[in-house]
């Protein structure tokens, strides 16, 4: 893992009802690439991000928006980080360690219902792309 000098505060989006003190941990499915196991759990430093990823997030539980501390090593997320954007101007990190839930976040701007669809569209065509990849 390389070394990341962001201190946080740090966010994870989701539809899990999680409690403070639990731990979100890798090893599930992928909201993006269903048919992937994600080896790692991702966060971001930006509330925001964190409720793009809950309203996307798989299930159907209400999107949720919790602030996380991790508890190892993490890094700038590949997925994202200069492969899209040079830097890592989304603040999004991945870590193989768990994350513990600190507290719930009501404040973030959740997204219209045509920019949900607009972000569902493009997330159905990625799944039809047997190009598009997840570095995992």
């Amino acid at each position: 893992m390389s070394h990341v000098s962001e201190k946080g505060p740090f966010f994870h989006g989701t539809k899990a009802d999680l409690k403070v003190g639990d731990f979100l941990t890798a090893g599930f499915r992928s909201n993006y690439r269903p048919d992937v196991i994600m080896n790692h759990i991702y966060f971001t430093a930006l509330p925001d991000g964190a409720g793009l990823a809950a309203e996307l997030a798989s299930g159907d539980g209400e999107p949720r928006v919790y602030a996380v501390e991790p508890t190892g090593e993490f890094e700038d997320d590949p997925n994202v980080t200069d492969k899209k954007f040079p830097g890592n101007p989304t603040r999004s990190y991945r870590s193989r360690a768990p994350l513990r839930v600190i507290g719930e976040i009501a404040d973030w701007t959740r997204l219209t219902p045509e920019a949900l669809r607009t972000w569902k569209e493009r997330l159905a065509a990625l799944h039809a792309d047997e190009r598009a990849q997840i570095i995992n």
